[in-house]
Parts: structure tokens; sequence; C-alpha cells
């Protein structure tokens, strides 16, 4: 029989064994069969044509041994047989297809079966995107529970790894970081990422125009862009709006972001919700507060002069005292 593997090293070479081989494979197998595998793994770099009575001879196994190893890997799908000999299959590429690859004569129903395809071809793209084609076996466990438990389809599964990537983070705790919010967010499909993208971007020059117009040296806060992101996304305010606050912190020479925070939510608890209604409730609310202050200063002069009358009263009442 003839031996072949499809990427033939040099002569010489070493002879590399897949990490699966040591999860998958070891602790199951019989150690005959272990055998028998190593061997013509090293074999195959070399295309060479070998008899199972010379592997018998040269491995010590008698030959019925030789034979059930190879029907044993064969069923595993570890090796394939062909008329002029086996094949050895990849390892990694075989985990990646138990993973993803549609079994059609299992699927139940269409749809389930392009989902499957739709995946197989997004883990395809970040194995050769983001990882050489050597991705590690477990990212595809890890990949696989993320798409049960985030829902995202194949589109967002491959940001998330580019988002990552770009921010030279690609490791699991990011990633899965990262998810988790995205997530939060209601994002599953590309068009929700879209639309949390531009909410971002918005927010992000909330941030800069605020840090400006309040002429703070420093980065705001994690507590400050909770704020902000507050006043924008529960409040829907603009900056329009947000700007009213902001200046009635110039005649104060220390302010806090609650102070701007307890402003904002009162305008928002009268149900203001455009800069024009802001606007016009400061003005009502100083002309109101102007006509309090009119209204005190005069009763309060109407109260002197009560007073001033009631004492010249008690002047005038003393001296018709003395007289008499």
């Amino acid at each position: 029989m003839k031996l072949e593997q499809n990427d033939m090293s040099m002569l010489f070479s070493t002879t590399p064994i897949s990490d699966l081989f040591f999860t998958e494979y070891l602790s199951e197998s019989n150690g005959d069969f272990i055998k028998v595998y190593l061997y013509i793994l090293f074999l195959s770099k070399y295309n060479k044509d070998i008899k199972v009575n010379d592997l018998s001879k040269k491995l010590a196994l008698n030959f019925k041994t030789i034979q059930d190893a190879l029907k044993y890997w064969e069923d595993l799908g570890v090796i394939t047989k062909k008329n002029t000999g086996y094949i050895l299959n990849n390892l990694q590429e075989m985990e990646l297809h138990k993973l993803y690859k549609p079994r059609l004569s299992s699927a139940i129903n269409t749809e389930e079966t392009n989902k499957n395809k739709y995946r197989a071809s997004a883990i395809e793209n970040i194995n050769n995107s983001f990882f050489q084609g050597i991705m590690s076996p477990s990212w595809y466990h890890d990949i696989d529970l993320w798409f049960k438990k985030y829902h995202f389809d194949e589109q967002v599964m491959i940001a998330l790894f580019n988002y990552c990537f770009e921010r030279s983070a690609l490791h699991r705790n990011y990633i899965q970081t990262v998810a988790e919010a995205w997530y939060n967010n209601h994002i599953t499909t590309f068009n929700d990422l879209d639309l949390y993208y531009q909410k971002q971007e918005k927010l992000n020059k909330m941030k800069k125009d605020i840090t400006k117009k309040l002429g703070l040296s420093r980065n705001l806060t994690e507590y400050e862009e909770e704020y902000i992101k507050k006043w924008m996304v529960d409040f829907s305010y603009g900056l329009d709006v947000i700007e009213l606050a902001l200046k009635k912190t110039t005649s104060k020479s220390n302010f806090s972001f609650d102070y701007i925070y307890k402003i904002i939510s009162d305008w928002y608890d009268r149900n203001l919700k455009s800069a024009e209604e802001v606007k016009q409730f400061l003005i009502d609310l100083k002309n109101k507060t102007k006509n309090i202050k009119a209204l005190e200063k005069k009763s309060y002069n109407n109260y002197e002069q009560r007073q001033y009358e009631d004492l010249d009263a008690m002047y005038s009442n003393a001296i018709q005292a003395q007289s008499n």
C-alpha cells in the first residue's frame, strides 16, 4: 500500500503531531494502534510504498493487529482508504468540520443546514484572517459557545474578532468582555452593530465637546462618562440642551457633574424635550422669580410703613398723656 500526506515535509525533518492527537485520541486508543499510527505518520512524509506484512515485521506486531489498527483509525476518520493505500487526514481540519460542517443527512431543515454553512464559512474566515490558518482547536469550542450564548450572526462574530484584533487584544477574556457588552446593547445582527457604532461615535463626540466647553484639561472619569451617556441615551438630549446646563457652571469656581446632572434631571422630569422648551422654561422661571421678589419687596415696604404709623401714634398718645 502507498501512504500519502497532503503536505510533504523535507527529508530528515521532524514529524509534527497535532495536539489534537493527544487531547482527542491518545487516552482512548490501544497502545499498539497508537504505535501503528505514529509510524505510518512518519512514513507518509516520503510517500513510500509499504505493505501490511512489512509493518508487522517493522513494528513487531502480528498481521491482525496491524489490520485492526488501520480499521480503527479509518473508522475514526483519521485515515482514509484509497485503492492504492491510505491518506492521513489533517486532525485540525477534521475537528473544524466536525463542529461546523453541515451534516446534510441529519439536518433538521434547510434553514439549519444553511446556518451551518454560514458558520463554517465564518470560522474559516476568522481562522485565516486572524490566526494565519493555524487557530488552536480550543477556539472552535469557544466560538460555538458564543454563537449559542449571544445569538450573534456570522458577520457580527467576524466583526468581534476584527475589533479585538485591531486593539492587539486577541485573547479570550477580552473577546468575552466585548461580546458581553455587545449582547447587553442588544446586538445580534450586523445592522444592530452598525447602529451601535453610530451611537458610540456620537457619544464619543459628545464627551469631547463637553470636555472642551468645560475647559477640562484631564480625561473624564468613568462616572462622569456615565452621566453623559445617561443624558444622551436615556434622556435623549443633544448638545444644545446639555450646553444650557453647562452654562450654569460659569458662576461657580467649583462644580461637579452631579450638580449638572441635577439640573438636567429636573428638566427631564418636567418633560422638557428640546432646547427651545428649556429656554422658555428658564425665561418663565426668571419672570416668576422677578414677580416673587417684587411681591416680597412690596409686602416689606407696607410692613415698614405700618410700623412707622404705629410709632407716630404711640408718640402722640404718649405726649397727650403727659399733658393731662
